[in-house]
C-alpha cells in the first residue's frame, strides 16, 4: 500500500498518514459567552480553488489507500454480479395506461415504461440524457385520464428539479420546461388542463447548490404555456421554511392544500371548492399534530391523524360541520403504530408497524374490519395505491434476506397473487433475520434486526456492521440491498437498530429522540453496540457503525462520544456542524428535530453532541471513511470537509481517517449505478482491511 501511495505523490509512514495540509483560519465566534473556534470555515466556499485543491488531494490519498487493498477488485466484481438482476416496480394505473419502471442492474438508471392492454413501450430512458448517467427522474405523476405524464428530472444528484410533460396520445413532449422546483409533486387538475407544483425563486447565483431555500410558492401550470405564464396560487411569506402542496381531490370537487412545518411531521389541511379563487379554509386541528387526507366522498373527508392518538387513527370529517365533536372515528388507535393508509375502491388499506415490521389490515369506509393481507414473513410492505374506481391494487414486500416481490390484490376476490418476482444471484435460504430487544441507557427497550449467514457462531469474532437513523419521524424497517447480501456473504452480520426519533412506535417514540432528547438516539445506538459485544456476536475490534444524513450525524456523534467502542466507522453525508447546519439550503427546516443553535437553549443542547465540536486532540479515533458528494444540496459537503480536516488533525492513533468525495453526485438519490458500485466496494474494502476480515471471494 505504501508503494501505491508514494506513486501517487503522497507520503505515508508506517502507522501514520501524511494528510493533505488544511489551513487553519482564525474564525472564533461568541455563543452566549462561550468562544467557539471554526478554523475551517473557509471550506464552506466549495468553489474556491483552495477547497477544490484540498478535495483533490484528499481523494488522491483515499483512492490510493482503498484501491491498494487486495480484495477490492474481487469485491467490486462480485457486487456487480449481485446487482445484475431485473427489478420491475409496482404499476400505477391511470385511464387505460399502467406506468412502471424496469431496471436491469446494468444501466445507471431505471427506464420508465407505459403499458396499454398487452402492449408496452418506453416512456423515458434517463440513461440517454447524460453520458455520465447522472440524469434521473426525481418524481413523476400521470394525469387522471393517463394522457399526460409529468416527470421531474434532477441532474448530478441535486434536489433541484425541472418538470417536463409527455403527451401519450401523440407520443411527443410538450415544449415547456418548469425550473427551480424542489420538494414538490405535481397535483393534476381533474380535467387534465394542468397541474399545481411548488417552486422557489430563481437563486441569484444561478446554481443555488448551497443557498438557503426559503419561501416555497405553489403555482398552477397550464399545459402548452411557458413557465413565465404560470399563475401564483399560494404563498406564505411569514412562514419562509414551510412546504406547500396543492392536490385536487379525485372527484375534482375540491383543491386540497397540504402544509408542513419544515421537516416536522406537524402539518394541517385546508381546502376550497374547485374554481373558487377565494382563500383556503383550514380543517380544525391542533397545531402540534399531523393530518393526511386519504380521500373523500363529496364533503366527507377521510383523514389519518395523530390528534388524540399518538399511534394514529383514521377519522371522517364532514366539512359542513367540521368541529371536533362531529368527527367520527373510522379506524381507532391500535397498540401498533398506524404507519400509512390508502383508499382503493371502497376499501381502506392500513399498514401498521409491529415492532418495526409491516402488518396490513383492511377496513370498510365505515370502519368494519374486512381482514388482513397475508405477508410472507418479517419485512416491509408498501404500495396499495389506486383510485376509487379501481378494482385492484398492487403492493411490494421485501426484507433483509428477501429481494422483494410485487403482488396484485383483487378487491372482489380478496386474494393476492404474485405479479412479479425478481431473480437474484444469491440464495436467500442460506441467511436468517432475527429481531432482538435490548435495554438502552435509561432502560428503554430497543429493537434491532440482525441478519447473517446461517450457522453463525457467537464467539465474539464476527464482523458486525451496525446501521441506524433515528430522526424526523422516519421509520426504519426491513429492506433488501444486494450490498448487504454481499456483506453477509463475506461473513458479516448486518445489524439495523430501531432508534428513538423515528415513528416506529408513534409520536411518543419520535419525541423521545428529538430536541432536548436527541442524546437518547446516540445512547440507544451505543447500548446496541455494547449489547452485541456482551452477547458475543462480536468484539470492539470487529464492530463497525454506519449511517447516512441524519444517520451520518449519528455515526459522527457515537465515534466522538465513544471512540473506544468501534473497530471502524462509515459516516455518509452527515450533519456534522450543528452550529451552522441551519444556514444552508433547507437546513433551517430541521430545527424541529435539532433545535435552533442561535438560541441559548439550542446552543447549550447542540454543542454537547455536535460531532465537529466534540473532536479532541490526542484521541485514538477508529478507522473512519467519510463519504459525501460535491453536489449534495441537502446536507452540504462542508459538513464532511470540516469534520474530516478536524479529525485528521486530532487523530493520535494509527487508524486512517479518510474522506471520499464523489463528483457529480448529491445526497444519494439518482446516483448512477457505476458510482454506487465503486462507492460500496470502497466501503466494504475499507471494512475488510480494518476489521481484519478474510472473506472468500
Amino acid at each position: 500500500m505504501l508503494a501505491s501511495l508514494l506513486a501517487l505523490g503522497i507520503v505515508a509512514t508506517p502507522g501514520q498518514f501524511d494528510y493533505p495540509v488544511a489551513r487553519k483560519g482564525d474564525v472564533v465566534e461568541d455563543h452566549f459567552g462561550t468562544q467557539v473556534a471554526d478554523p475551517y470555515r473557509w471550506m464552506e466556499d466549495v468553489d474556491a480553488p483552495e477547497v477544490k485543491d484540498w478535495v483533490q488531494a484528499e481523494n488522491k490519498l483515499t483512492f490510493g489507500y482503498l484501491r491498494a487493498i487486495p480484495q477490492w477488485k474481487a469485491i467490486r466484481a462480485r457486487l456487480g454480479k449481485l446487482l445484475v438482476y431485473e427489478r420491475v416496480s409496482a404499476p400505477t394505473k391511470r385511464g387505460p395506461y399502467s406506468f412502471f419502471t424496469r431496471f436491469d442492474g446494468i444501466r445507471n438508471q431505471a427506464v420508465w415504461y407505459v403499458k396499454e392492454g398487452q402492449k408496452e413501450r418506453i416512456l423515458l430512458n434517463p440513461n440517454t440524457l447524460r453520458k455520465d448517467g447522472t440524469a434521473s427522474v426525481n418524481t413523476e405523476a400521470p394525469s387522471y385520464d393517463g394522457r399526460y405524464w409529468a416527470y421531474a428530472l434532477s441532474f448530478g444528484g441535486s434536489d433541484w428539479m425541472e418538470w417536463h410533460i409527455l403527451d401519450l396520445k401523440t407520443g411527443k413532449p410538450l415544449p415547456e420546461v418548469l425550473k427551480w422546483a424542489k420538494f414538490s409533486g405535481a397535483g393534476w387538475a381533474k380535467d387534465g388542463s394542468g397541474f399545481f407544483y411548488g417552486r422557489y425563486d430563481t437563486p441569484t447565483d444561478g446554481v443555488g447548490l448551497q443557498a438557503k431555500n426559503t419561501d416555497q410558492k405553489v403555482f398552477f401550470h397550464k399545459l402548452g404555456t411557458d413557465q413565465s405564464k404560470d399563475k401564483l396560487v399560494y404563498e406564505r411569506p411569514e412562514k419562509p421554511e414551510w412546504y406547500f402542496q396543492i392536490d385536487p381531490t379525485e372527484d375534482g370537487k375540491y383543491e386540497i392544500l397540504g402544509t408542513s412545518e419544515s421537516a416536522s411531521p406537524r402539518n394541517y389541511i385546508a381546502y376550497r371548492p374547485t374554481g373558487n379563487k377565494g382563500p383556503f379554509k383550514e380543517l380544525p386541528g391542533k397545531v402540534e399534530c399531523n393530518y393526511n387526507l386519504l380521500g373523500n366522498d363529496g364533503p366527507v373527508f377521510y383523514v389519518l391523524t395523530n390528534q388524540g392518538a399518538g399511534r394514529n387513527k383514521i377519522v371522517s370529517i364532514d366539512i359542513r360541520k367540521p368541529d371536533f365533536k362531529n368527527w367520527k372515528v373510522i379506524v381507532p388507535e391500535s397498540k401498533e403504530a398506524l404507519e400509512s393508509a390508502s383508499i382503493v375502491g371502497s376499501d381502506v388499506f392500513a399498514t401498521y408497524l409491529k415492532d418495526a415490521h409491516s402488518q396490513v389490515r383492511i377496513f370498510s369506509l365505515n370502519g368494519k374490519a374486512k381482514g388482513v393481507v397475508p405477508l410472507p414473513g418479517i419485512g416491509t410492505a408498501g404500495g396499495f395505491g389506486g383510485l376509487r374506481t379501481d378494482r385492484e391494487t398492487f403492493y411490494t414486500f421485501s426484507g433483509f434476506t428477501n429481494p422483494g416481490a410485487t403482488y396484485r390484490f383483487d378487491l372482489r376476490t380478496r386474494q393476492s397473487s404474485l405479479y412479479y418476482q425478481p431473480k437474484v444471484a444469491f440464495n436467500p435460504s442460506q441467511y436468517d433475520t432475527e429481531e432482538v430487544f435490548y435495554p438502552s441507557k435509561d432502560g428503554t427497550k430497543i429493537p434491532m434486526f440482525l441478519s447473517y449467514k446461517k450457522g453463525l457462531k457467537r464467539n465474539g469474532q464476527n464482523p458486525v456492521l451496525m446501521n441506524g437513523y433515528g430522526g424526523f419521524n422516519i421509520n426504519t424497517t426491513p429492506y433488501f440491498s444486494t450490498s448487504v447480501e454481499q456483506w453477509m456473504e463475506m461473513g458479516g452480520v448486518y445489524a439495523v437498530v430501531v432508534l428513538r426519533g423515528g415513528g416506529e412506535y408513534g409520536r411518543a417514540w419520535y419525541d423521545a429522540g428529538r430536541l432536548k432528547n436527541k442524546q437518547n438516539v446516540f445512547d440507544d445506538f451505543i447500548a446496541g453496540g455494547e449489547w452485541l459485544i456482551k452477547q458475543k456476536y462480536t468484539s470492539k475490534a470487529k464492530l463497525a457503525c454506519s449511517g447516512g444524513s441524519n444517520g451520518g450525524l449519528l455515526v459522527g456523534a457515537v465515534i466522538t462520544q465513544r471512540p473506544d467502542l468501534w473497530g471502524a466507522a462509515l459516516p455518509a453525508v452527515g450533519v456534522m456542524d450543528m452550529l451552522r447546519y441551519h444556514k444552508f439550503t433547507i437546513g433551517a427546516g430541521w430545527m424541529t428535530d435539532y433545535m435552533n443553535p442561535d438560541t441559548e437553549e439550542g446552543f447549550a443542547t447542540l454543542i454537547k453532541f455536535s460531532p465537529l465540536h466534540n473532536i479532541h486532540e490526542g484521541t485514538h479515533y477508529p478507522p473512519t471513511l467519510i463519504t459525501t458528494g460535491d453536489h449534495d444540496d441537502r446536507v452540504v459537503p462542508p459538513h464532511s470537509f470540516k469534520f474530516a480536516a478536524t479529525m485528521q488533525a486530532a487523530q493520535s492513533g494509527n487508524a486512517p481517517v479518510l474522506i471520499r468525495v464523489e463528483t457529480s453526485a448529491g445526497h444519494g438519490a439518482g446516483k448512477p449505478l457505476a458510482k454506487q458500485l465503486d462507492e460500496r466496494a470502497d466501503m466494504w474494502a475499507f471494512l475488510v482491511k480494518n476489521l481484519g476480515m478474510h472473506p472468500k471471494l
